[in-house]
């Protein structure tokens, strides 16, 4: 039997037969008729209608019409139409549309058959962290600050350079004390020439203690010493550089290489170069020389002038003049040895 449905007469899918339903299936199907013709011719004889249908040439089909028509031809019910779930948030997953599919030659008609092969998908590289470089260590080491010269006992010699002119500036070492004994006191200001290689304090000290020894002149002359900082002292005590030492006991010619020791002035001026090497008929004993030094100068502030040898062998008088020569006698730096 036949339906009317928009002017064209459809078999009704019940009582009509897989052919006339597979007829519907191509004019109620997705495929688009382009003329359909219809004529029917009635038997005046028999009573009976013949419906004849003619259809014009069709479209060459798609392949998703191939496969709904070969769903249709075998009884393959087509699958339902779903929508797409909503995407999660940050699900990995891709839509149908975005699936690749292939046609799969064993399905009925080249069905069309999606494939579950995701495609490859390169990993992204995390981003690395900026690598500081280690720093090589440096191969020169590093300069070592040289600790500091420990002053010579007895003479405050911290190094053994001789500067021929330093520039005459002394500096007065600044320090008081008192006289030992009840003898007549002389004060007594010691200076060293700026520059200078030289502890001060311990220099003086050392200056000090040879002028207050017994051998000293405390017991010729019966006198003792204080030391002073003022500016007016009994006795200078001056060690200075050869070219200074030239200027201060002008006029007497010391030539860079002596002392001098000048009563009128009340200064004793010492070379720093013979109190760093002695002299020659002291052989090693540069202490001993050091002791005869300040004795013989500062003899020469309290009055005393220069004596000879007595005899060969013998002790040398302290106002003998040993940096020269002991002229045959021995060594001695004191006034009463």
């Amino acid at each position: 039997m036949y339906e009317e449905w928009d002017d064209v007469l459809v078999p009704d899918p019940v009582t009509s037969s897989p052919s006339d339903r597979t007829r519907t299936a191509r004019r109620g199907g997705p495929w688009h008729v382009a003329a359909l013709v219809t004529c029917l011719v009635v038997g005046s004889t028999s009573g009976v209608a013949t419906a004849m249908v003619w259809d014009a040439p069709e479209p060459e089909p798609s392949v998703s019409t191939v496969a709904g028509e070969a769903a249709a031809t075998h009884d393959v019910p087509a699958p339902p139409t779903q929508a797409a779930p909503e995407p999660q948030a940050g699900a990995a997953s891709r839509s149908a549309a975005q699936r690749p599919v292939h046609v799969d030659p064993d399905a009925p008609t080249g069905l069309v058959v999606p494939t579950d092969d995701p495609e490859p998908v390169e990993p992204v590289p995390a981003p690395r962290a900026p690598v500081t470089p280690t720093p090589a260590p440096d191969p020169t080491p590093s300069p070592v600050e040289p600790a500091a010269p420990t002053p010579e006992p007895g003479s405050g010699l911290l190094g053994t350079d001789v500067v021929e002119d330093l520039g005459g500036e002394l500096v007065v070492v600044g320090a008081a004390a008192d006289a030992p004994g009840d003898a007549a006191t002389r004060s007594v200001r010691v200076e060293v020439e700026d520059g200078l290689p030289v502890d001060g304090d311990v220099f003086a000290d050392a200056v000090l203690a040879t002028l207050n020894d017994p051998r000293g002149w405390s017991s010729g002359d019966g006198v003792t010493f204080s030391r002073t900082a003022g500016a007016d002292p009994s006795i200078r005590v001056v060690l200075a550089s050869p070219a200074t030492v030239d200027r201060l006991c002008a006029p007497l010619e010391t030539e860079g290489t002596y002392s001098c020791g000048n009563a009128v002035d009340g200064v004793a001026v010492l070379n720093f170069e013979r109190w760093v090497v002695g002299a020659p008929d002291f052989g090693d004993d540069v202490a001993t020389y050091r002791q005869y030094l300040v004795n013989h100068e500062v003899g020469h502030v309290l009055g005393h002038s220069h004596e000879s040898c007595p005899g060969e062998g013998e002790v040398a008088p302290v106002m003998v003049q040993q940096s020269i020569s002991t002229e045959g006698c021995l060594p001695n730096g004191w006034p009463s040895p």
